[in-house]
Order: structure tokens, then C-alpha cells, then sequence
């Protein structure tokens, strides 16, 4: 997906190769592919592969915009550098047209490439847990495509990043087979929901906090992830729970892009666009079972607000000003134009990374499924100042997110200064 891959090569790799900390070659079991009961066909192989490629979101890094589809050049950035999404047609110069099934399979699972190693900007870490049979359809669906003879980008990696050597050590440690479960349950649903969350949609790779070597906190699963600028909410149980969601809103937005809660945006916006909204019922209902568990907490009611009411007075009339046009005067929202303030995931978490970001640098116009859209907000960067932008997003939070109003006029100048890539 676009998001940021948080990674680091080890600058001390060579050590590491000969740490003798295993290989972490085992073979992954089958899991919950849901492998066909009968041999498919090759046009049921190609179009079930079809499938997997939109559940594991390859279009979002493979496919740059304006460029072929595939075919790389998506910019990822990360604190390490500038990685680029790789050509994966089937093109021969280029792309992976002299692969086979196997050397698919090994770059998906291990990591490894047939003349380098991988890094994990590209989620190997995740896609080790895919079945063989899904990796083989996935590859027959990529081979039948129209090879693009489009050259890939190096990476733009200082020392020691660009040491691909070191990638070996690195996978000595941190590559697992299976990675932690952020809830809990045994049902069939929550079973094919942990594959269809930490296989092949790959969501800890943004959702989990990562360790000072880029790997990902075990210890902390899906709890949310600092990105540069923006946030990777906390969507583990508890994390969703306070702020209100709950399976069926969950349902609504991996199908639609759009719940009581808000819409997609940001790096979440191509999430939705290019995977999610092709699921089938069952496997939208089986990731949101698996990111509640099987006994889903309460969702949390929106608390009153609780702040000065001097600075409340002032943020209220910088929405009233710049907001409530289109979010409404009492946050309530408008169809088909703004999504609603009043119980917004943005406002009510935690974190207000989000939430200043988005006031300062706008939100692109969203089409959606069918005929629902958002139109674009402007960002206010220019127009409105520090202490202006946390006095509005201190009322946004408190007045219609429950949260404190604790945002200073320095966060906002700290990411106001932060580049955006």
C-alpha cells in the first residue's frame, strides 16, 4: 500500500549473519486460504488471483499514478530514504517475466528476490504468511497481464541502508512466521480474518508500532504507528472500541470507503479504492471480526466536553468561520459534501497528529462506490496560524471528540515544519 514502511538494514548486518539466531525458514502453514476443494482451471487459477492481488493491495505501491498498471514507481518514504515500487509485470527486462512460481513465492515469503534480497518496504514480514496455493494464483494473475517495459527506480538509501547484505541479519531476527494477534477468538470468521488482516492485507505493517531497527513491536499489534507527519490509528480492539466503532461500521467502510465515523482519506483513501471495496461480504465481515474479536468490547459513548470555556469560545468561532460550511454548525456533517465532526475517528483520537494535519494541509476531493463523494477540503496552512489552529482543533476535540484540549501551539509549528515526505 502507499504507506510508509518503517525498516532498517542493521548497520552492523555482517555480525549478524554470523549470530546463529535460526533461519526462520520453516514453511508457513496453510492457514485460512480457504483453498479450492477442486483443482481450478487456468482461468479460475488467473481470476482467483485476481482476487488476492486486490486483497493484498499490490496496485497501491505497484502502480504509480498516471503509469501502467504494475509497473511501478510508487514513492514510499521512510526515515532510512526513498524506496520505489518495483515493476511486477511480466516484462523480462524489467518486471518479473523471467520468474517462476517458485522465485514468486520466495520474495512473497522470504523476502529474497533471484538476485537480491528484498527490503521490507515491501511486506514480506506479512506475506509470509500467505499459502502457497494464493502466491501461485496471485502469480498466474500477474504473468497474464501486458508486460510494461518500464525501469525500475533504485533506491535512494544512505549508509549503511543501502547495504542489501545486511538484510539477511535483519531477517534472522525479525522475520516470524506468524505475527502476534491483536484480539481473540477461534471462530471460522476470525480465523480467515487473521489471514485476510495480517497476511494478505498487511495491516501491522502501518498499524504497529516498530522497534529501533524498523521491525514491528510484537509486543504492541496493530495499537497504532507514528508515519513522519501523520498517525496510523490504533485499531486493535480497544482502540476501535473508543472511538466507537463497531463491526457493521467496520463492514461499511472496508466496503464503502464511508461510516458514521468518517470517510477514508489520506494513505487510507487508495486502501479502500484499489483492495478493500472488492472483497466479498464474507471476507469484509471476516476482517472485521478479527480486528474486534470474537467477543467485540462495547463501543465507547462519545464523552461531554470538558474544557475552558473562554477557549472554547474562541475555537468555536474559527469553525464557524472556516467549517461549518460544510461540516455544519453543530458538526452534524453534510451528504455528499463533508463528513460529520460530531463523533469523527480523527477527532476523537488520541493522538491529533491527524487532526492538525489535515487542517493544515487539506484532503483531496474522494469518489467512492456508486455515486458518494466528498468534495475537497482546502487546507489552511496559509491562512490561519498556529495559536488560530490549536484553539480550532482543541474545540474540535473536545467539542465533538471527547478528547482534551490539549493541543499547544507547538505541535501544531512542529508539524506544520515537518515535510510531507
Amino acid at each position: 500500500m502507499t504507506t510508509i514502511r518503517w525498516i532498517s538494514a542493521l548497520a552492523a548486518g555482517s555480525a549478524l549473519l554470523l549470530a546463529g539466531c535460526g533461519s526462520g525458514s520453516s514453511d508457513v502453514p496453510q492457514a485460512a486460504d480457504l483453498a479450492p476443494a477442486t483443482k481450478l482451471t487456468p482461468a479460475q487459477q488467473i481470476e482467483r488471483g485476481r482476487y488476492l492481488v486486490r486483497a493484498a493491495d499490490c496496485a497501491a505501491c505497484h502502480t504509480a499514478p498516471n503509469g501502467a498498471p504494475f509497473a511501478g514507481g510508487v514513492e514510499l518514504a521512510s526515515p532510512f530514504g526513498k524506496f520505489y515500487g518495483t515493476n511486477i509485470t511480466p516484462d523480462k527486462d524489467h518486471g518479473i517475466g523471467k520468474w517462476s512460481a517458485d522465485d514468486f513465492y520466495k520474495a512473497l515469503h522470504d523476502g529474497v528476490a533471484p538476485d537480491k534480497h528484498l527490503y521490507p518496504a515491501m511486506p514480506y514480514t506479512s506475506y509470509r504468511g500467505l499459502s502457497r496455493t494464493d502466491t501461485d494464483a496471485m502469480y498466474a494473475y500477474l504473468m497474464q497481464l501486458k508486460p510494461m517495459a518500464v525501469q525500475n527506480r533504485e533506491p535512494e538509501l544512505g549508509f549503511p541502508y543501502n547495504q542489501r547484505f545486511a538484510m539477511a541479519g535483519w531477517n534472522l531476527l525479525f522475520r516470524k512466521d506468524a505475527l502476534p494477534d491483536a484480539s481473540k477468538g477461534e471462530s471460522p470468521a476470525w480465523i480467515r480474518g487473521r489471514y485476510l488482516t495480517n497476511a494478505l492485507g498487511h495491516c501491522a505493517e502501518c498499524h504497529t508500532p516498530r522497534g529501533k531497527f524498523g521491525q514491528m513491536d510484537g509486543g504492541r499489534p496493530l495499537t497504532g504507528s507514528a508515519l513522519a507527519r501523520v498517525g496510523a490509528p490504533d485499531i486493535s480492539p480497544a482502540g476501535l472500541a473508543a472511538r466507537g466503532w463497531t463491526a457493521a461500521d467496520l463492514q461499511t467502510f472496508f466496503s464503502t470507503g464511508i461510516a458514521p465515523q468518517g470517510s477514508a482519506y489520506g494513505e487510507m483513501f487508495p486502501v479502500v479504492h484499489l483492495s478493500s471495496r472488492y472483497l466479498n461480504a464474507a471476507d469484509v465481515g471476516a476482517m472485521s471480526t478479527y480486528l474486534l474479536g470474537d467477543k467485540p468490547p462495547v463501543p465507547q459513548p462519545l464523552k461531554p466536553a470538558n474544557a475552558d470555556a473562554g477557549a472554547m469560545a474562541t475555537g468555536r468561532q474559527h469553525y464557524l468561520a472556516v467549517c461549518a460550511g460544510c461540516h455544519g454548525r453543530e458538526g452534524e456533517g453534510k451528504p455528499h459534501v463533508a463528513v460529520a465532526m460530531l463523533g469523527n475517528s480523527t477527532v476523537r483520537n488520541a493522538d491529533p497528529r491527524n487532526l492538525i494535519v489535515s487542517m493544515l494541509d487539506g484532503i483531496e476531493r474522494q469518489d467512492f462506490p456508486g455515486l458518494e463523494s466528498m468534495q475537497d477540503m482546502p487546507g489552511f496552512a496559509t491562512r490561519m496560524n498556529d495559536a488560530e489552529l490549536a484553539a480550532l482543533a482543541n474545540y474540535l476535540r473536545a467539542s465533538y471528540g471527547g478528547q482534551p484540549a490539549d493541543v499547544t501551539t507547538d505541535s501544531v509549528k512542529v508539524l506544520r515544519e515537518t515535510p510531507s515526505h
